[in-house]
């Protein structure tokens, strides 16, 4: 009775030792597997190989360098707002670039900073543009517009622009008794066409030659020409 109660103690040791070293394998095998999945790199997003730093058949260390990927749709186009105007970007908002060769895109705003540089005290803004065709590359220089809420503005030639005593821009008007009067603007935006200006009345006579020569209150004899386009 005790030899067989022995063998089948035994036996029983022998089948938890066996399962042992069949967990063990198991364990290797599934280690084995993990480092043969490392010899495939594989980047945790699509895009394109932009530079290759890795030879064939070379020893690499976790984390190094082995290649650059980039993705470029959605391009992300990065400007900076001054914080004058920085509380005009919302997240969401329309926005449109003009690309240095010409190429107009349009996008949304998807990032604003909302802490200042500490050198240009201007805040960064983010924005997702689409770029199925990859036309846009990455690192180009781009003009960004971005949609706020409208304001009344007047466009006038650059050369309109003057400044008073004190120093502030403005423009010379003639009001409704033909005397000059200088009327302080906010510039907008500075154009080809012009200089886009925010502060005058909805209806201006502006003086667009000799306003150098006149002084608030002094009548004048306006004369007019047809705007040339």
């Amino acid at each position: 009775m005790r030899t067989a109660e022995a063998r089948i103690a035994a036996a029983k040791a022998a089948f938890n030792t066996t399962r042992s070293l069949i967990e063990s394998a198991e364990a290797g095998v599934a280690v084995a597997e993990q480092e043969i999945d490392k010899l495939t790199i594989k980047a945790p997003f699509d895009g394109l190989l932009e530079t290759d730093s890795a030879e064939l058949g070379s020893l690499m260390q976790p984390g190094a360098l082995c290649a650059t990927i980039i993705q470029l749709d959605p391009i992300k186009l990065v400007g900076y707002v001054p914080e004058t105007d920085i509380a005009r970007v919302t997240l969401g908002a329309k926005a449109r670039s003009k690309l240095i060769s010409g190429q107009e895109v349009a996008g949304e705003v998807s990032f604003v900073s909302r802490s200042a540089d500490t050198l240009t005290r201007t805040f960064r803004i983010d924005i997702d543009v689409p770029n199925p065709n990859l036309a846009i590359s990455d690192g180009q220089t781009a003009e960004i517009m971005v949609a706020s809420e409208g304001t009344m503005a007047h466009l006038l030639p650059q050369s309109a622009l003057t400044l008073n005593d004190d120093g502030r821009l403005g423009v010379r008007l003639i009001d409704e008794k033909n005397r000059a009067d200088f009327v302080p603007v906010t510039l907008l935006r500075d154009t080809a066409e012009g200089a886009w200006l925010r502060g005058l009345p909805n209806q201006a006579r502006v003086i667009l030659v000799g306003q150098e020569y006149v002084n608030s209150g002094v009548l004048v004899a306006p004369s007019y020409r047809e705007a040339v386009q």
